[in-house]
């Protein structure tokens, strides 16, 4: 599949669940679908999972997904998104939007990454949310495909 993808043209359009995806975003799908789910089993068996920069790719699909996560459960987006800081695995910063006093998300990248895939509630990581619009968005974000899905509750997956 990854050979098949690479050698495609990047404008080409591919069917899928949901609206039809451009190639490079149905790659960076495919990675995060199988990191999520990849994380979902370290959990299952309690095991250690080493992040690497590689994680770029889920926390870029979770950011691109803001006004997504909204839409699709028929929500009026509240506003502009967020201002998102993360610390990636190997101490790089990552930043997406515009600086924003009022309204931000800061912390780690795996945090992030976990909390938009729905392998961890925002509760349950050190992710720092400041602002409304922030908290909104953290408490229901999902960047995969298919109808509205809650996170966990707090305390239901923690990885220990």
């Amino acid at each position: 599949m990854a050979r098949k993808l690479g050698e495609s043209d990047p404008k080409r359009r591919l069917p899928w669940f949901g609206p039809d995806m451009g190639v490079r975003m149905f790659t960076t799908a495919r990675f995060m679908e199988t990191w999520a789910h990849g994380q979902e089993i370290y959990d299952l068996a309690k095991a250690p999972r080493e992040p690497t920069d590689r994680i770029q790719h889920v926390a870029e699909i979770g950011v691109r997904t803001y006004g997504w996560t909204f839409m699709n459960r028929k929500l009026e987006v509240p506003g502009p998104p967020p201002h998102v800081r993360l610390t990636a695995p190997s101490g790089a910063i990552w930043e997406w939007h515009a600086e924003n006093a009022e309204s931000s998300v800061t912390g780690s990248a795996l945090d992030f990454c976990q909390v938009v895939t729905q392998t961890r509630n925002a509760a349950d990581t050190g992710l720092q949310v400041k602002g409304d619009v922030a908290q909104q968005w953290m408490k229901i974000a999902q960047c995969f495909a298919g109808g509205a899905v809650d996170p966990p509750p707090p305390g239901a997956r923690t990885g220990e």
